[in-house]
């Protein structure tokens, strides 16, 4: 388990971009995959949108994925366990790196064929607790030509990140732009932000 904390933690020290190849165990990653499929089959996901309180809107221009929002009180043991990884990860990363966050939010995200998410900041711009964001893929057999890529603008380079199954991206929600390309395949994710309130 550090292991994988300490590899999300060095490469985003060295790159900007923390990336871990195994964040999530096989069987947990089984798990919430299914969990997302029931969830789309129940048509409980909704359609995301942009912004918050007075300013949010569903515009399918600019994102066009669907979401379900992770919550203890739904009281799914993989959903919990989910959240002891990373509240596992938190105490490590204040440990190791002074960052002092006190919270965190997730969120399910299924991309159809043809959706995507247009180039954007992962900050509101009245309020700025989000501090890192994170994102877990539980895409199986993910290949060359599925699309859906998370591009990462860093100054004057960009990086494609392939959303393949139990990588998990790490970066500064108030400084790097990002976008989802278009997927040919359905996508599947866990989204979210670590806070400090």
């Amino acid at each position: 388990m550090e292991t994988s904390f300490e590899n999300l933690i060095s490469s985003y020290i060295d790159h900007n971009v923390g990336v871990s190849k195994d964040f999530l165990t096989e069987d947990l990653a089984h798990n919430l995959r299914n969990n997302i499929l029931k969830l789309y089959k129940e048509q409980l996901l909704k359609t995301a949108g942009i912004g918050r309180l007075d300013t949010f809107v569903k515009n399918k221009e600019i994102r066009s994925d669907v979401i379900y929002w992770l919550d203890k009180k739904n009281n799914n043991p993989h959903e919990l366990a989910f959240f002891e990884h990373i509240e596992n990860f938190i105490l490590y990363l204040n440990k190791e790196c002074y960052t002092g966050i006190t919270g965190y939010e997730f969120h399910y995200a299924l991309y159809k064929p043809n959706t995507f998410y247009k180039r954007h900041l992962d900050q509101f711009q009245d309020v700025n607790n989000r501090q890192f964001s994170m994102i877990t893929y539980l895409n199986l057999n993910w290949k060359e030509g599925d699309g859906g890529e998370l591009m990462i603008y860093n100054k004057e380079t960009s990086l494609a990140i392939r959303p393949t199954n139990r990588k998990t991206i790490f970066f500064k929600s108030n400084e790097l732009e990002h976008e989802v390309l278009k997927t040919n395949e359905m996508r599947l994710s866990i989204t979210g932000w670590l806070r400090r309130d």
